[in-house]
């Protein structure tokens, strides 16, 4: 990639940079995070709640303790925890900010990622991990989200300038083969297993937003019960991460096409980046304008 007609196709191409560059505030958002051994739910809407799905499964397969994920709205109240962490890029989400407020009103811990100082979440947060560097100008989410995400890894000891250099060789490969196989396809489900459930989410969802694209996704077990019905010659079915056994026979017996690259599943994302500006382009929407959606989703 190297040209960017969009402010999306230009904060695509950021990605794997920004990821090694956020490394620098590494001791920063270790302050700012719960500590290993705590109880911690982590929140979001959208492509936050995705992002916090990824991390809890991760940061307690770590063994840093017992960790959720839940859409901001569904927050369970009943539950104690000993931190809450709410993602946001805009800082303004109707329902983070309401959930955040209500937390910081019984004193519970909270600490807010947000893209967007002087935002009314990290001003009710007890602490706030800031990351200007990568605040965008397309409503649809890639950089915040997947920096955000390489950040948290690097909190648990994963190597982000592996999967990083991985990101460059997917933006750097030809598109034609980059997108062999999906370019084409009609319909695209996507998905995952354990921490790349929230990804194969968040890939639906980038294709959706930028492309008003038909798009599905599933953990990847679930596929089989019933899903597996819409798969058929001239859709795709792209799996991010562990491939369970038989699955991609499967999905090749209905005439689907099956995608799998043995990559970061973070750097994967990338590419399924690139297909949304290809898929935008040929639908002549404007990728850094969806229809029906503005930056920040803030409800009367």
């Amino acid at each position: 990639m190297t040209e960017h007609a969009s402010h999306l196709a230009a904060e695509i191409a950021s990605q794997p940079d920004d990821w090694v560059a956020v490394l620098g505030r590494l001791d920063e958002a270790r302050a700012a995070l719960p500590t290993e051994g705590e109880r911690v739910a982590v929140v979001g809407c959208g492509t936050s709640y995705y992002v916090a799905q990824a991390y809890a499964v991760l940061r307690e397969a770590a063994g840093h303790g017992h960790t959720e994920a839940h859409a901001a709205s569904e927050y369970p109240h009943t539950r104690t925890f000993d931190r809450v962490v709410a993602i946001s890029r805009s800082g303004t989400t109707t329902e983070v900010v309401e959930l955040v407020g209500r937390l910081a009103e019984q004193g519970r811990p909270t600490t807010a990622i947000v893209a967007t100082a002087g935002t009314p979440i990290p001003d009710l947060a007890e602490r706030t991990l800031l990351l200007p560097e990568v605040d965008e100008q397309s409503v649809v989410q890639t950089r915040f989200a997947t920096t955000t995400l390489a950040l948290l890894r690097a909190t648990l000891g994963e190597d982000v300038a592996a999967f990083a250099e991985q990101a460059r060789a997917v933006l750097a490969e030809d598109e034609e083969s980059a997108l062999a196989g999906v370019a084409d396809a009609e319909q695209l489900t996507f998905l995952g297993r354990g921490w790349t459930v929230g990804l194969a989410q968040e890939a639906a969802l980038k294709l959706r937003e930028s492309a008003q694209f038909w798009t599905e996704a599933y953990p990847a077990m679930e596929y089989r019960h019933g899903p597996i019905s819409i798969a058929t010659t001239g859709r795709a079915t792209w799996a991010f991460g562990e491939v369970p056994s038989g699955l991609a026979e499967d999905v090749r017996a209905t005439g689907a096409w099956f995608e799998h690259r043995d990559i970061d599943p973070l750097a994967d994302l990338v590419r399924l980046h690139r297909l949304c500006l290809v898929k935008a382009r040929r639908a002549g929407v404007d990728p850094d304008r969806p229809r029906h959606l503005t930056r920040s989703i803030i409800l009367s």
